[in-house]
């Protein structure tokens, strides 16, 4: 095995690639090199940035270099120690159509040039193809795939195995679980660039996930073309392993300075919103009126600084367990990202199974849209079709959600305990006190210490969505389970929502329902309750 897992979070790992020039660190951004018209050399950008690993087109070498590649080597024809990715000239075949190389004569060139990590000569499928065109592309690229096995003659490269099948999410499936039958050490997903390049990022989501739902887990997945900083969190927490970027050399070249929000176009600045290096030792004045050979190398490296910050904030919400509450932040910054972060939930369930069932800190519930977060599903789908209450419980008791965590340590929840074993005595084991909270619906007291029943903040006042969900999540409860009463404190932060949905199953059941209402939930309202309580099981006694 060359790739080794260290932490997950969401489908995101941070792992270890190993090749023969050493190990990287992943999630990484392989940079694009193109020696023709490079702003930055290779080695700057390994000294400044600490980077480790670039790639580079070899067609591209092969045209300009040819033999010279092959008698230097591509490390020493690039100036650079570290990990080298050559791609094969597929980008190429996209954009005029075809290369003049066959996909043995590139792999051939790759093994000669001594590349870390090749890939074959895949047929992209682009965008605007026909269905027919796209299966062509597929059955291509997996039979340029089986014939790599055949003519390869190294076994110290890496090699990549692409996924094809443009917007047609079948024919992604059946290219990822075909390739995959291969003994590639890592993966990559084809013809994303045009979606990116119209903010599609909802559709992304579909080509990234069906490719990975399809793919060997253990193996890494680079996502070509995902340059920006502002959706690495995004592709990240998708599963995306790998990246390569031009983006930083192109947008220097048209003037474009990179946030980890968006772009501006440099005439647009008055001032740069950034602490790197080019940003604090000048102004947007100064690089406007710089030479634009000058200025285009300074802004290709405030693009890197850019990208290589934004790629430590995404690794350091890896270790934190806090990648969501990142990916929910940057996605806010733009609607197609906002999009694309709803689109998940169609992918929750699969998310859900492959995320930590325990992490370093707490859940922020911001809104309704972390409903659909790993963690608020996996307690739906426990409490459902897990937890059995205790044997002696007949009637339910359902309180109000309190600042204080644990639940059941709460000083409301205390005081109320208290009345009704003082009142009831051996009466008050037939309650099965329950709370009723935000984002995870009904948590009984007996496991509210198990993450994350106690260890997240919600934000307030609660959002409809979000109170409608919970009035549902107690409804369903209701409803599986074999109470002979339900006791309610409603207060009115909740609108009566969780009132109507109580009453509505406890009718559907033949259950009765007691509910007292309260303006908040403090001692008055404990005192209250557990009073109504008590009077109605010794009356019935």
């Amino acid at each position: 095995m060359c790739f080794e897992i260290k932490e997950r979070d969401l489908l995101a790992r941070i792992g270890r690639l190993k090749t023969k020039s050493g190990g990287i660190e992943t999630p990484v951004l392989f940079p694009v090199i193109n020696p023709a018209i490079q702003p930055i050399s290779p080695r700057e950008i390994a000294e400044k940035f600490r980077c480790k690993a670039l790639i580079t087109n070899a067609y591209i070498i092969k045209k300009h270099y040819g033999e010279k590649a092959v008698r230097q080597g591509i490390h020493r024809l690039l100036n650079f120690d570290g990990v080298i990715m050559t791609d094969s000239g597929a980008y190429q075949i996209l954009v005029y159509g075809d290369v003049e190389v066959k996909p043995e004569e590139i792999v051939d060139y790759q093994e000669k040039v001594d590349t870390d990590i090749a890939v074959i000569l895949d047929v992209p499928t682009g965008w605007n193809v026909s269905r027919k065109q796209a299966e062509k592309t597929v059955n291509q690229t997996l039979a340029r795939a089986e014939a790599l096995w055949k003519i390869k003659s190294r076994k110290d490269i890496l090699w990549v195995g692409p996924v094809q099948g443009g917007k047609f999410l079948d024919l992604i499936s059946k290219s990822a679980k075909e390739i995959g039958k291969f003994p590639f050490q890592i993966h990559a997903l084809g013809s994303p660039t045009p979606v990116m390049e119209q903010y599609q990022f909802e559709v992304l989501v579909d080509m990234i996930m069906v490719a990975k739902m399809n793919l060997p887990l253990e193996r890494p997945l680079h996502l070509f073309g995902a340059g920006h900083p502002f959706m690495f969190s995004l592709a990240i927490a998708l599963g995306c392993d790998m990246f390569d970027s031009a983006a930083y050399a192109i947008y220097a070249r048209e003037n474009r300075y990179m946030t980890e929000y968006g772009t501006y176009r440099l005439e647009e600045l008055e001032w740069l919103p950034c602490s790197c290096p080019i940003c604090t030792r000048h102004d947007a004045e100064d690089l406007r009126e710089m030479p634009k050979n000058e200025r285009e190398k300074l802004l290709a490296e405030h693009n890197l600084y850019v990208c290589f910050e934004e790629l430590r904030r995404v690794k350091q919400a890896i270790v934190e367990g806090r990648l969501w509450e990142h990916l929910e932040m940057r996605c806010h910054s733009h609607p197609a990202l906002l999009s694309a972060l709803k689109k998940l939930g169609k992918y929750a369930d699969y998310i859900e199974k492959h995320t930590p069932v325990t992490k370093k800190s707490g859940l922020f519930y911001l809104g309704h849209l972390d409903l659909t977060r790993p963690e608020v599903i996996r307690h739906r789908r426990k409490i459902m079709k897990n937890y059995s209450p205790p044997e002696r419980a007949k009637i339910l008791v359902l309180l109000p959600q309190t600042r204080e965590k644990p639940f059941h340590k709460a000083r409301e929840q205390k005081r109320f305990r208290k009345l009704i074993e003082e009142k009831l005595g051996e009466r008050a084991e037939k309650l099965h006190v329950c709370t009723y909270a935000v984002p995870f619906g009904v948590v009984p007291n007996e496991i509210d210490e198990i993450y994350p029943l106690s260890q997240h903040e919600a934000a307030v006042p609660l959002d409809i969505e979000t109170i409608e969900y919970v009035a549902q999540q107690v409804a369903n409860y209701i409803e599986r389970t074999n109470y002979e009463k339900v006791f309610l404190l409603d207060i009115e932060e909740w609108k009566g929502r969780i009132e109507a949905s109580c009453r509505s199953v406890c009718k559907k059941k033949r259950i009765k329902l007691f509910t007292f209402k309260a303006e908040k939930w403090d001692r008055l309202a404990a005192e209250n309750f557990a009073g109504l309580i008590s009077e109605i099981i010794l009356k019935e006694n």
